[in-house]
């Protein structure tokens, strides 16, 4: 295994300096699958772009791209997604104490554009030195919009024995070994709206039954595998109007399917007494939009990411998680797919980071797993 070298990291900087400035959230990451696509292609490797986009209202699909192996090699899939959460301020990437940061009060984007990046550079130095297996790169789009882009892919299409996200915000030499299950739950209040301070009696306030809902859900961390939130709360026209309506949106999500059904079930029955105590009608919906997996230990995939962790000098930890990746939808689909974190910061907030040394060392684990998946698979 041969880690990066000053060229291969001065290439990974210039990249994930370019790509964070395109602007790239859920829905508009065609600007930054276009210059994706434009490196891959100046590689000479031939870029597929599927019909995700339209099937979720964005202006691009998702992007896969092959780099053959050795003949008859297997094949592995490296996967980031091109998409961030809405940025709030203009990204200007800038290293300040050894890590990049944005210069302005918002995200960096560093979730997952130094994976993408690093998987950038990984294709250009195995396009001239043949891998020892064949990589299938995959860029998705919509991650942040519950994984709604890899869920539109079709995972028939790839060749790939098991694969790899790289989409965990913590300390590289994480392995992620267990995604929850996600639901959705969204509630709409109707009341009657009546003056607050003539004839407050002729109303039927949604906001209180709202209130009321609320009150009565088990919220926060219910078990050590599942949570439960309520994240969103509008309605109202006024103060002195008795509120009319009332929205809100919540979750629950649990390592354990069953238990994510039961926090689900317990919010809808709370709704319903909400909308019972202050006489409001309830419209209510629930949905599971990504289901929950775990990898044996000992799987081939794990051991894979062993090796090139420790060919890298990082000591493999397994953990489980309460967040979903694209890996979430990639199980459902039937590949076995691990999410290793990534050694970025505080993700989705203003004060994102990444210091250099970990967008290097994620992208000396990307190098070294060609050889270390060749060797689990050779047996």
């Amino acid at each position: 295994m041969r880690r990066a070298d000053p060229a291969e990291r001065e290439r990974l900087g210039a990249l994930f300096s370019e790509l964070c400035r395109i602007e790239s959230p859920s829905g508009l990451e065609g600007a930054c699958a276009e210059r994706v696509g434009a490196e891959l292609r100046e590689l000479g490797l031939e870029v597929e772009e599927d019909a995700a986009g339209e099937a979720v209202g964005g202006d691009s699909g998702n992007l896969l791209a092959r780099v053959p192996g050795a003949p008859d090699a297997p094949w592995v899939l490296m996967c980031a997604h091109l998409d961030t959460v809405a940025p709030t301020a203009p990204i200007e990437p800038v290293v300040v104490a050894g890590g990049w940061e944005n210069a302005h009060d918002g995200i960096l984007g560093a979730d997952n554009k130094s994976a993408v990046a690093a998987l950038l550079v990984l294709a250009r130095r195995y396009v001239a030195e043949t891998p020892a297996v064949g990589l299938e790169l995959l860029f998705t789009v919509g991650e942040e919009d519950a994984l709604a882009g890899v869920k539109e892919l079709d995972v028939s299409r790839l060749r790939s024995q098991f694969g790899y996200v790289f989409d965990h915000a913590s300390p590289i030499g994480e392995v992620v070994v267990a995604s929850p299950s996600y639901h959705r739950v969204q509630a709409e209040f109707h009341g009657a709206a009546a003056h607050a301070g003539i004839r407050p009696e002729d109303g039927r306030s949604a906001i209180s039954a709202a209130a009321h809902a609320i009150a009565k859900m088990p919220l926060g961390r219910l078990d050590p595998e599942t949570t439960a939130n309520v994240g969103l709360i509008e309605g109202g026209s006024g103060g002195n109007v008795v509120p009319e309506r009332c929205r809100l949106l919540g979750e629950a999500r649990s390592l354990d399917a069953s238990r994510a059904e039961r926090a689900v079930q317990a919010m809808i029955d709370a709704l319903h007494d909400g909308a019972g105590a202050a006489e409001c009608d309830l419209d209510v919906s629930s949905q599971c939009l990504f289901h929950g997996y775990r990898t044996e230990p000992g799987a081939p995939a794990i051991r894979a990411a062993e090796a090139a962790l420790r060919a890298c000098g990082y000591q493999p930890r397994h953990i489980v998680t309460g967040g979903g990746s694209d890996a979430n939808a990639l199980e459902a689909g039937g590949l076995t797919c691990v999410n290793l974190a990534n050694g970025t910061e505080r993700n989705h907030e203003p004060t994102e980071r990444v210091s250099v040394t970990a967008l290097e060392g994620a992208l000396d684990v990307a190098l070294a797993l060609p050889d270390a998946a060749a060797a689990i698979i050779a047996g």
